[in-house]
């Protein structure tokens, strides 16, 4: 009963210790987050002198307590050093790190549906921000990119594989030959056919 008593005496001393000396969630930095944790640790450090054998359950209790502090503290803090040390671009185009997984996303993508919005999501932002922002980065709006990107690829397997024109059209994301097509003349300035026999050697 004693013993009973006892601990439970502790664990309240040591609930109201370790509450008064978490920050709070509108205070919090990593400063005093560290702070918190040595605080914690000196009074586990206590704790153990006393009852080695409930040592277990006060760093429990002390890992509990800090957690429910800091994990609301830290909640609305982006810890992915690619953005948060990202510094704005002075054009208003995209940060760095998003252009590269936007350009990254384009790429593995090439060969399905790729809308400004997919890309916005990548980035973060809303279509509307995101569409002005790429504009400024890429020169370009993010249709034109993309399809831009879609029938380079297309020349590529042109000039490198025998795949008829049909399949090239599926393999870069367009929806059949036709439209790889009117995309190619558009971009190029003559149709995939004759640009392809231009440039590709005949087998003797």
């Amino acid at each position: 009963m004693d013993s009973a008593m006892r601990l439970n005496e502790r664990d309240l001393g040591f609930a109201e210790y370790s509450a008064a000396n978490l920050p709070n969630a509108q205070e919090c930095s990593l400063e005093k987050l560290r702070d918190a944790v040595l605080d914690l640790l000196h009074a586990v450090s206590r704790a153990l002198q006393d009852e080695p054998a409930e040592a277990n359950g006060y760093v429990l209790h002390a890992a509990e307590l800090l957690r429910e502090e800091s994990f609301s503290a830290m909640a609305g803090l982006d810890l992915d050093d690619s953005r948060s040390a990202a510094p704005p671009t002075p054009n208003g185009g995209l940060a760095p790190w998003m252009i590269r997984k936007v350009s990254i996303h384009i790429e593995t993508h090439l060969h399905s549906s790729i809308s400004s919005a997919d890309l916005a999501g990548v980035a973060k932002q809303s279509v509307y921000h995101f569409c002005r922002s790429f504009r400024q980065s890429f020169g370009e709006s993010p249709h034109r990119y993309v399809m831009r990107r879609r029938i380079e690829r297309a020349q590529g397997l042109m000039l490198q594989t025998n795949l008829s024109l049909a399949q090239i059209a599926i393999e870069c994301g367009l929806a059949d030959q036709a439209h790889l097509n009117r995309s190619f003349r558009r971009f190029v300035g003559e149709c995939p056919g004759a640009w392809r026999r231009a440039r590709v050697a005949p087998p003797r």
